[in-house]
Formats: C-alpha cells, sequence, structure tokens
C-alpha cells in the first residue's frame, strides 16, 4: 500500500478514534518533565493532508515497496525538488531489486547523479541483492527483516513500513521529530540526538490501527515539510494552531542552538569528493582519467582568493573514494574510473 493509500483507508471514523486516541496524551518532557497542551486532533493533520499534500510521484497509486525504498534512500539530506526526476530516471532503468541488483554500478553511479552522498547509491544495490538472494526479489513486509538489509536503519524501514504497506511503524524523521518537540513538547526544535523518551513518545502518539497510524505518520511528516518548517514556521496555516504547545509557551527559542553541528560544504573534504565524482561522470563509460586531472578537479574545493587551504585535500578525497569503492583503478593509481 502506497503512502496515499495509506491515507484513504482513513475515513471519519477512523480519524476520530485516532484523534481520540493520540490527544489523551500529554508531554512527559525530554530532558526533564515538562507540562504541555494535549495533542492537537489526529484528524485534522490528515484532513489537512488530503488537501495540501504535494503530488510526489512514490505517491502515486501502485507504487512498489521498493519504489518507496528508492524515494526513502534518495531523500535522505537532500531537497525533494532534486529528488523528484532522479527517482523517475532510477524507476525507469531499476523497476525492481533484480533489475537494479544486476546493473553496471559506474552506470547506478552516474544516474544518481549530484543527489550526494552517493554510498547510498551502493547501499541500495547491496540492498537489491540481498533482496533477490533471500527474499525472492520482493522487499520484506516486515520490520525485523527490512533493517536486516544493508544500508536499512530504523527510520527507512519504519518508512517503507508505513507508506509501501501501511502498517504501524515510528517513521521518527527530522520533520515529525520537529512537529512533535513543538506541538506536544512546546520546544523550537528536537535535542541534537534522538533518544528514548522522544521514542516513547512518539511511539504513544501512534494511532494503534494500521491504517490509522500510517496515514498520521505521512500528515505529521508533511507539515512538517510544509508549514511546521525550522526556520520561518507558518503557524497561520497550521491546522494545530489552537493546541500547539510551543506557541502557547510563546514560542521560546532553540534550547540546543549551541549543541548543533552546522554541516558545511564549500572548502569540505565532500565537496572535493564531489568534484571528482562529477569529472567521472562526464566522461564515457569505461574510460579513465588521469589522476593529475581529478586532484586538480578536487582541488577547486579548497580555493580561497586563489589560495589552497588545505594541500592534502585532493589526495585525501581521491583515496576515500577508492577505499568506498565509488571509483576504481586498473594501473595502480595512474588512472581511475568508475567502478
Amino acid at each position: 500500500m502506497s503512502a496515499v493509500s495509506a491515507v484513504s483507508v482513513l475515513g471519519a471514523a477512523g480519524a476520530a478514534r485516532a484523534a481520540g486516541s493520540a490527544g489523551a496524551v500529554i508531554d512527559s518532557g525530554v530532558e526533564g518533565a515538562r507540562s504541555a497542551s494535549p495533542m492537537p486532533s489526529a484528524q485534522a493533520v490528515v484532513s489537512w493532508y488530503r488537501e495540501h499534500a504535494r503530488d510526489l510521484p512514490w505517491r502515486e497509486p501502485g507504487t512498489t515497496p521498493y519504489g518507496v525504498l528508492v524515494s526513502e534512500v534518495m531523500s535522505q539530506q537532500t531537497p525533494v525538488a532534486r529528488v523528484v526526476p532522479a527517482w523517475r530516471q532510477w524507476m525507469e532503468r531499476w523497476p525492481d531489486p533484480a533489475a537494479l541488483a544486476g546493473a553496471a554500478t559506474g552506470e547506478v553511479l552516474r544516474v544518481w547523479g549530484g543527489l550526494g552522498y552517493p554510498r547510498r547509491a551502493l547501499r541500495l544495490m547491496e540492498c537489491a541483492r540481498v533482496v533477490v538472494e533471500r527474499h525472492g526479489g520482493r522487499l520484506p513486509c516486515d520490520l525485523e527483516a527490512l533493517r536486516a538489509l544493508p544500508g536499512i536503519g530504523d527510520y527507512t524501514a519504519g518508512a517503507v513500513m508505513a507508506f509501501a504497506y501501511g502498517r504501524r511503524a515510528l517513521t521518527l524523521d527530522t520533520n515529525v521529530r520537529r512537529v512533535l518537540a513543538r506541538a506536544v513538547g512546546g520546544r523550537a526544535l528536537p535535542p541534537p540526538s534522538l533518544g528514548r523518551a522522544e521514542r516513547e513518545r512518539a511511539e504513544a502518539l501512534l494511532p494503534e490501527a494500521d491504517g490509522e497510524a500510517a496515514a498520521w505518520s505521512v500528515a505529521v511528516m508533511e507539515l512538517g515539510a510544509l508549514v511546521c518548517t525550522a526556520r520561518e514556521p507558518r503557524c497561520g496555516r497550521c491546522p494545530w494552531r489552537e493546541g500547539c504547545a510551543w506557541l502557547a509557551a510563546g514560542m521560546p527559542p532553540d534550547e540546543h542552538a549551541g549543541r548543533r553541528r552546522r554541516q558545511a560544504w564549500h572548502g569540505t573534504d565532500r565537496q572535493a569528493r564531489g568534484l571528482i565524482m562529477a569529472r567521472l561522470r562526464g566522461i564515457d563509460a569505461g574510460t579513465a582519467l588521469d589522476a593529475q586531472t581529478l586532484l586538480d578537479a578536487a582541488g577547486g574545493a579548497g580555493a580561497r582568493g586563489g589560495r589552497t587551504a588545505d594541500r592534502g585535500q585532493p589526495s585525501r578525497a581521491l583515496a576515500s573514494l577508492l577505499d568506498d569503492g565509488l571509483i576504481a583503478t586498473d594501473d595502480g593509481g595512474g588512472t581511475f574510473r568508475l567502478p
């Protein structure tokens, strides 16, 4: 069952039951007890979702569990606008695990393109091979079996269970954590690390019935993506504004601001690696580039006012890509190609 299908199974009576189960929960707090308003209506957020949800291709009826998995892996730390065309191309080339399991690694990395963190593409290939070998080419409908697949963590397994199979499962991504931290916990943002208390709160809020829980999960996630955003929340458009504990507390600032890591890009090894990968994706399959050309490309990451900030960065980036299996050499390091 796709995410759209999961939402469609939640009728008025089901939404009322979901609202009742969620509305009775009071946040016990993270890092100490803190009272908050009762959880706003589950029916309200599901109704809001039906009206405002984005038209994403992996939410279309008939999307396979594998298609949902690909969308979830691609969407990690990547804007949805960049994911949509890549997902369509990927699904056209490799519409099921068997097709992906037999694909050439270099071609998979080319299609992955500029999504970033290309090791995710390799993990998807490894996952597809295990699905073919152990599960007959069909993604399992079991949380523990999904967690046992390469590259599949708690969130991704829960997302497949909820959005592909319409089952009750936690889907605590950044958006959901932020919505619940505000609406129930009265905090601007959740703690930097997901803790047990936060998981237990989310579990208590999740409706018991499969279809209702799946509908709740996708609706809260969408609310965080479109309305309850990190920097400029659109509180006037929120279906939960009347019961939001954060609004009621006067929208206090982020108490964990000093503990949060800022993810840099320019000048980092990650940018250097990306510049190397971009050069290799731009040449014909099976061909190679000499090491100096790739080192020169990576050097652009550290450039600041005509100077190189980190002279060891290009060779470090090249070596790490080789170690990760994202590039290959046939002559001991004189030239490199995609695998």
